[in-house]
């Protein structure tokens, strides 16, 4: 797997986030996450998972870059197997703590929203999902996730505006459950993890997938007609301005 490193001790597996320096999500990236959880689910010695990424970086959300000079099939799978993702993390049964180490904005937000719990590093990083100012449609399966751990309300304001908050705004609001240094990240995550790998693996797997069953459902369920209207605003002129002078800007800061 080119995008991610996987490192387990004593049942406990950290899957490291590992492209470039601010761990922009492609297509690869998306197979490889799909791929590894598969097997982390089916390995018997493996009782629990932390994901992280980089410091300054959990991960910046999708490669405009990239995905921009996708063409009509090449973007076809790569929204297909993005949207299948949430439905695999959130489904995990085992323990799945997110270990945030900077900005996590968009997809980056998305999948730290599909964590049993997350830590983030203290600091001026933001995280949220600015989806429809970048012109992406949001799903309503996102929406119902980012509902199910802050709220219909804020959910509903928060992604209407393309709402990012900073680290500590998102503690306020449930978006994250604990605030550390870069120092302590990886022990705080490891904290409470192990708390929840004490527990009998059925008992805590068969009750997280009932308490999550409404959000799971709706994240697993045929998406086929939103990806139609998805790829359609993704090929609309307005949006490929748009995402094209988006890509300027990050070529810029990035000289």
């Amino acid at each position: 797997m080119s995008t991610i490193q996987v490192l387990i001790n004593d049942r406990l597996a950290v899957v490291t986030l590992d492209r470039g320096r601010s761990n922009p999500i492609n297509h690869q990236m998306i197979k490889d996450l799909l791929a590894c959880f598969q097997e982390l689910e089916a390995d018997d010695n493996v009782g629990g998972v932390i994901i992280t990424g980089k410091p300054g970086f959990f991960s910046s959300g999708i490669d405009l870059m990239e995905a921009y000079d996708y063409d009509e099939e090449q973007i076809k799978q790569f929204w297909t197997d993005f949207l299948a993702l949430p439905g695999v993390l959130s489904s995990f049964k085992k323990p799945l703590v997110g270990a945030l180490n900077g900005h996590s904005p968009a997809g980056g937000c998305i999948i730290a929203l599909c964590c049993d719990y997350r830590v983030m590093v203290e600091g001026q990083f933001i995280i949220g999902l600015n989806e429809i100012p970048v012109g992406i449609i949001v799903p309503d399966s996102v929406f119902n996730l980012y509902a199910f751990v802050i709220g219909q309300h804020k959910a509903y304001q928060y992604l209407l505006e393309g709402k990012l908050l900073n680290a500590t705004e998102a503690l306020q609001v449930g978006l994250i459950d604990e605030l550390t240094t870069a120092e302590n990240l990886i022990a705080a995550a490891e904290k409470k993890i192990r708390t929840y790998m004490q527990f009998h693996p059925v008992t805590w797997g068969v009750s997280k997938m009932n308490l999550r069953k409404e959000v799971i459902s709706k994240l697993k369920a045929d998406q086929s007609d939103l990806l139609k209207i998805m790829l359609k605003q993704w090929w609309h002129p307005a949006t490929r301005k748009g995402l094209q002078k988006m890509i300027e800007n990050l070529k810029a800061k990035s000289a």
